[in-house]
């Protein structure tokens, strides 16, 4: 309902109740007269002006705080509207209300109002932190899944800021955590450790459509699952860094690895570093987004794979070895030293070393 209506009904709910309360403590002081000089009286029309007083009131406090929600929200909206117009900004170096994204936007999309701020509610804690989801509308307009773990120094200070790494997912439909439920135990052990400060991580879900999500990234680099409307969401919901290279940072593992190689690669303006643990990787794909990465600024990406993995380790020093060739601007380093009992702990110190690398990499 318009504001103006609603301010509207609150004036004339107050107005009315005034006179009927009003009307009523006259007919009560009439009754009182009455009694005093033993006259009959009716108590009716002093009790009815008085309950259809309260219910004036009942309306009156309703209005109110429909007014004053209404109010809220906009200032709510107006708040996302900045944030998503300063992530845009800062990726693209376009209008302020441009979303990121390589292909072109149109007027009637750019004029288009800002959507209402994203509510995240917890469903659980994961590594001494906690867990919190919501659904951000994806390019295609359909609702997606984002997790968003926050560290449990995130609570310790109401006015700290936190860095954001973005978790890529290789399943279609899902969040990475879903498919690896302890990738936040390795990011908790860094900090703990003291290699690392804390991160908020960003899990959104991996689009649909195909089987492997990560071709997307590599083929066409705008399809990166962290556009302006999840970056706006997050800002507007959570104390992170504001969005861009000196904040925020990519990671995937196992099949979310190519995903966040290709984003990192192809998004420098995005992305202040990459992190890819325990993939396989397309060394041509991933050249080309390279080689398209806007911006004077190459690519920082860390590709680490345990020291068993020797499928794993050849595919990373094929990257390697094909950005040098292609006299890339990218920085890319290997990790090939880690190694471990299980394959789960292995994976657990990977993920300890690339949130540091992380780390080291925004810190510059």
């Amino acid at each position: 309902m318009p504001r103006s209506l609603l301010v509207l009904l609150l004036l004339v709910a107050a107005v009315a109740g005034s006179w009927l309360a009003r009307s009523a403590m006259v007919r009560w002081r009439d009754l009182r007269a009455a009694q005093t000089y033993e006259l009959a009286a009716e108590a009716r029309p002093a009790l009815v002006r008085a309950g259809a007083a309260a219910l004036c009131l009942m309306c009156v406090s309703a209005l109110g705080v429909a007014v004053l929600l209404g109010e809220r929200g906009g200032v709510r909206q107006a708040v996302a509207a900045v944030e998503e117009g300063r992530s845009a900004g800062s990726a693209d170096g376009a209008a302020a209300s441009a979303p990121v994204s390589a292909a072109p936007v149109s007027a009637s999309a750019s004029a288009s109002p800002s959507p209402s701020p994203v509510a995240f509610a917890a469903v659980g804690r994961a590594a001494g932190g906690e867990l919190m989801q919501g659904a951000v509308p994806g390019p295609d307009g359909r609702a997606r899944t984002v997790r968003v773990w926050l560290p449990a120094e995130y609570g310790r200070n109401a006015t700290d800021r936190f860095p954001v790494i973005v978790l890529h997912s290789g399943t279609p439909g899902r969040t990475a955590d879903a498919d690896l439920p302890d990738v936040f135990d390795g990011v908790a052990s860094a900090v703990q450790q003291g290699k690392a400060r804390p991160f908020v991580v960003v899990a959104p879900e991996a689009p649909g459509g195909t089987g492997h999500p990560c071709d997307l990234v590599a083929a066409a680099p705008q399809a990166v699952a962290d556009d302006a409307a999840l970056r706006s969401a997050v800002g507007a919901a959570f104390r992170t860094l504001p969005a861009g290279p000196a904040g925020w940072s990519v990671l995937g593992v196992d099949g979310g690895a190519p995903c966040a190689a290709a984003a990192g690669l192809a998004r420098p303006d995005l992305y202040g570093a990459a992190a890819a643990v325990s993939g396989r990787y397309d060394a041509k794909a991933l050249t080309g987004a390279a080689t398209v990465a806007p911006g004077a600024v190459g690519a920082r990406l860390l590709l680490a794979a345990a020291k068993r993995d020797t499928d794993g380790v050849a595919s990373g020093r094929a990257v390697q070895a094909a950005l040098r060739d292609a006299k890339s601007r990218a920085e890319v380093r290997t990790s090939e030293v880690v190694q471990d009992y299980t394959p789960e702990r292995e994976r657990l110190r990977l993920v300890r070393v690339a949130v540091q690398y992380l780390a080291e990499q925004l810190a510059k």
